[in-house]
Formats: C-alpha cells, sequence, structure tokens
C-alpha cells in the first residue's frame, strides 16, 4: 500500500483539518467534534437547512457540497463508513435556522439507520425534518424496485436543485419535493477499472484481473452486472448511455443533464473522451445536453474508473441547476 499518509487511524480527522484550515471563510465546525462542518454562515434564519453525510473516500462527495446554494451542513463518518447518530443531530442543531432540516443522503443501511434515530432525536427538540434518499444507481436494482437502489454521483443534481431551492426560500416541504423530482428523474452507472485500497487495512475494495473492467460497480466496490475484457471508451459508453437512456425513457426532444465523473484515479483527459461519446450517442436520440458536468465529483479513493449520471430535465430543474452556488470543491456563477 502507497499512500500519501500519516498514521491510517487518524487520516479522516486529518484531511477533515486540512479542508478547515484551507477554506475558514467557508466552512466551520459547530463544536468540538470536527466530524461535523457547516457553512461558515449556517444557520440562515427563516431558510430551510440541508443536512448530507456518509463515510469519507468519497471527496468531493458529502462534506465537498456544503456551502452558499448547497447544503448547510454534513456528518462524516470514518472510510466508507457511516457517521452516527449523534453527530447528524448535532449538525441538524447547527443549522436549524427556524424552518426545518432536509435529510439528503444516501441510500445505504447505516446511513438510513442514523439519520432516522437523529431525526427521532430532532423531533423531541421540535426541529421537524424530512429524508429524500440519494438512489440513482441503475444497476444497483431493477427499475421496479429503483425505491431500493444506491445513491451515487447523481446526488450532485439533488444538492444542487434542492439546495437552490433552499436557497430563495421555499418552505421544508417544497425543498423536499424538489430534491425527490430530481432524484425520480436521475440514473446513474459506472464502471470499475481498478480498486480502492482501504488507508486502516489495506483491503482491495474488490478484485479484478488485469485486462478485464467491471460495469456497474458501486462506489464501495460494490459488485456490477458485467465483468469481461476492457472495451473501448466508445463501447463502454454506449453500453452506459443506453442503459441509463432507457431507464429515464428518454424521447426525442428531451433536455438532460449530463455529469461524467471520475472515481479517483482515471485521468480527466480520459473523462472528456467519454463525455464525447455521450455527446453523440445523445444526439443521435436527439435528446440534447443543456447542462454538463465532467471531472471528480464522487469518487472513491484511487479507484480507476467512472460513472455517467444523466438527470431528464424540465425548465424548473433546469432553473434550479443553472443558480448560483459555492463551496470549497464547488462553484456555479
Amino acid at each position: 500500500m502507497k499512500k500519501i499518509i500519516n498514521k491510517p487511524e487518524q487520516f479522516v480527522d486529518e484531511m477533515i483539518e486540512g479542508i478547515l484550515l484551507a477554506h475558514p471563510d467557508k466552512v466551520r465546525t459547530p463544536g468540538d467534534d470536527r466530524r461535523i462542518l457547516v457553512r461558515a454562515d449556517a444557520p440562515l434564519e427563516g431558510k430551510v437547512g440541508i443536512v448530507t453525510g456518509g463515510g469519507s473516500g468519497h471527496l468531493p462527495l458529502f462534506k465537498g457540497y456544503v456551502g452558499r446554494g448547497l447544503c448547510s451542513g454534513v456528518a462524516i463518518g470514518n472510510v466508507f463508513s457511516s457517521p452516527s447518530s449523534q453527530q447528524v443531530f448535532e449538525a441538524t442543531k447547527a443549522v436549524d435556522g427556524g424552518a426545518g432540516v432536509l435529510y439528503l443522503y444516501g441510500n445505504y443501511g447505516g446511513d438510513v439507520f442514523n439519520f432516522d434515530l437523529a431525526a427521532d432525536l430532532a423531533e423531541l427538540e421540535d426541529i421537524p425534518t424530512r429524508t429524500v434518499l440519494g438512489r440513482d444507481d441503475v444497476a444497483s436494482q431493477p427499475k421496479e424496485r429503483k425505491h431500493d437502489r444506491r445513491g451515487v454521483a447523481g446526488i450532485l443534481f439533488a444538492y444542487k436543485a434542492a439546495g437552490a431551492a433552499a436557497e430563495r426560500g421555499d418552505s421544508l416541504e417544497e425543498v423536499a419535493a424538489v430534491a425527490e423530482d430530481v432524484v425520480e428523474h436521475t440514473a446513474t452507472m459506472g464502471i470499475g477499472l481498478s480498486p480502492t485500497i482501504l488507508p486502516t487495512t489495506g483491503a482491495l475494495s474488490f478484485e479484478l484481473p488485469d485486462g478485464e473492467m467491471e460495469i456497474g460497480i458501486g462506489i464501495h466496490g460494490e459488485p456490477g452486472i458485467h465483468r469481461g475484457p476492457l472495451e473501448t471508451a466508445d463501447e463502454i459508453t454506449d453500453r452506459i448511455v443506453g442503459a441509463l437512456t432507457e431507464d429515464l425513457a428518454l424521447e426525442s426532444g428531451d433536455r438532460v443533464a449530463v455529469l461524467v465523473n471520475g472515481m479517483g484515479a482515471t485521468p480527466l483527459e480520459e473523462l472528456y473522451v467519454v463525455y464525447r461519446r455521450v455527446h453523440q450517442a445523445l444526439a443521435g436520440q436527439d435528446v440534447a445536453i443543456a447542462k454538463s458536468y465532467v471531472g471528480e465529483y464522487a469518487t472513491s479513493l484511487e479507484m480507476a474508473g467512472l460513472s455517467i449520471s444523466l438527470l431528464k430535465l424540465d425548465d424548473a430543474r433546469l432553473e434550479l441547476l443553472e443558480a448560483p452556488a459555492q463551496s470549497p470543491f464547488f462553484q456555479e456563477s
């Protein structure tokens, strides 16, 4: 294992310390527990707060989307591990401006359990909460079980839309409805080429023979739906885009937002090769790209691979995506 770290057990805390030192004007910790970050100006009186959370190892996912027009706070777990219910609760209290708090995070068992416990604690403090789960990974469950799907990179779209809705002063019910609407119209699929090495154990997140790829792999190394010889960029892209357009039932004349996301070790140049093919494939179906994102938005430490996310757009969704937003890791002017 070759990693630029100190003691493995200190990795997450030292990383968070670095974020706080680098961006003191954008994020802060509301108490002694540095596993809780909130936007520097939280709470915003009269506006809905948005709390997300999950395991470390996916930066900028979760902790990177705390800022204006995005999430209000985050609870941070160990690598690939859930934050505690108490950490979620403390983040909730820190961002509550009197209009309630939306919990917006990925659909993973440990996270669901601890966020639900935090919601119970918030209720005792008279802080209303609502929950929307990111569940965009089409490879994890068939369409008839889409509510059981994992949440992956496509949650970026929900952060962006819900954050914009909260920023303009929507109610808690309205912000939750915006997030749910975006989640319902988002689909993602990924490909893995090499595994992550867990810093605390040195273990591989999955094993993949040289020269092979795995389509549909999860961001923690969860099994995909196809394993075989590595294909060309165009062949891989056609596989994924075909699955996503079918899942979203895209038709001629539709508009989408596209996210081509790197998993941590895939060069940006390769992501743009893939985006080129995404554009070609959608144009061939008379589907217009109204918004595009290319880069690392939800990683898995040093996993080689990528994911493609599509959000089916209408005027309301596009307006929310285009609203201003700013965090240490994301900017939309």
